[in-house]
């Protein structure tokens, strides 16, 4: 086993959700070939025997394992399977230092380091172990999904595609070689006040308050990061945000360059009225072009639902948790 750092981590409860009796909650930790060590909530169903199917969850971007990927977690162990949510390097509880940085290959990483320690886990069997990501680590996902042959399901839910994004703006409205060039500019003065104030400046959370004409995509998040809804002293969204420069590497690394080589089983799900819909959309599509294994893909749009919908249910439980088991027990079987 790797050795894994001292973190200090928080032992009462401290969910953006109410705690199940239905399963055992834990606290673990692992670590990550770049050596950084991460921590994850673990979630065992209770009064179960023999080695159980297991999934890995993370995100959404900015977002901490208290907020909905342990709620995705916790309600999929109520069902049955052994599930982690882990906090990404540099976020959260988890650790590595500058924080509050972001890379698409060691956030592939934390995934499949996931996956490492799941495998290696007595309670898990390793031939049944999936994973899923929310918003940015949707992307992430199914990034690991094209690398993790280990991987046997796969779920990306309202996924972002952070180097699209990054590159292109918000629908690909910045998608030229001048303001991509622009963006560079800035990001690399930035660099240089940085190294000489000795630290790094954080780029901002979710905006508050909430101008009045604020896109509606911005309400959406302000509605989850900003209220008792999904608000947590340790997520990045609800908060400072980022550093300016955490994601300068997106722009020039794009991931699911190899997304039609996906073999294991995907199911993506994104709400209609997401403003991120055509991420999935788009990942859907340049899947299962001129892929040989398309048997067990699928795309399942939820209507009416927004992007943050799907982060806690929404107003009217938009969260397929019925179509997530019944996917991960086809495929991790």
């Amino acid at each position: 086993m790797m050795k894994t750092a001292e973190l200090q981590l928080v032992s009462t409860w401290d969910k953006t959700f109410p705690k199940s009796d239905k399963v055992e909650h834990s606290k673990a930790t692992f670590v990550n070939r770049y050596g950084i060590t991460l921590a994850a909530d673990v979630y065992v169903p209770k009064n179960v025997e023999g080695k159980l199917p297991a999934i890995a969850v993370s995100g959404p971007f900015g977002a901490v394992k208290e907020q909905c990927s342990g709620l995705y977690a916790q309600t999929l162990a109520e069902r049955g399977f052994l599930t982690i949510a882990f906090d990404p390097s540099f976020t959260g509880e988890s650790g590595g230092t500058p924080r509050y940085m972001a890379s698409p290959d060691i956030n592939t990483e934390d995934f499949m380091a996931a996956v490492d320690y799941l495998s290696l886990n007595d309670k898990v069997d390793p031939d049944k172990i999936g994973i899923l990501g929310i918003c940015g680590w949707g992307g992430m996902a199914l990034n690991t999904a094209i690398l993790d042959t280990r991987v046997k399901a796969t779920v990306a839910s309202t996924m972002y595609d952070m180097t699209r994004v990054n590159a292109n703006g918000y629908f690909d409205s910045e998608d030229s070689e001048e303001a991509r060039y622009a963006k560079k500019v800035a990001m690399n003065a930035q660099r240089l006040k940085d190294y000489a104030a000795g630290e790094y400046t954080l780029g901002g959370g979710v905006v508050d308050p909430l101008p009045e004409d604020a896109p509606y995509f911005v309400k959406d998040y302000y509605d989850y990061y900003k209220t008792e809804r999904g608000y947590h002293e340790r997520s990045l969204n609800s908060n400072g945000g980022w550093n300016i420069i955490g994601c300068q590497s997106f722009m020039n690394q794009p991931i699911l360059q190899y997304i039609n080589e996906i073999r294991n089983a995907v199911l993506l799900i994104h709400g209609d009225k997401a403003h991120s819909y055509y991420f999935s959309k788009d990942a859907y599509a340049n899947m299962i072009d001129g892929n040989k294994y398309t048997d067990n893909k699928e795309f399942l749009t939820i209507k009416g639902a927004s992007h943050t919908d799907l982060y806690d249910g929404g107003d009217k439980n938009y969260i397929p948790f019925d179509k997530l088991e019944a996917f991960y027990r086809d495929y991790l079987k």
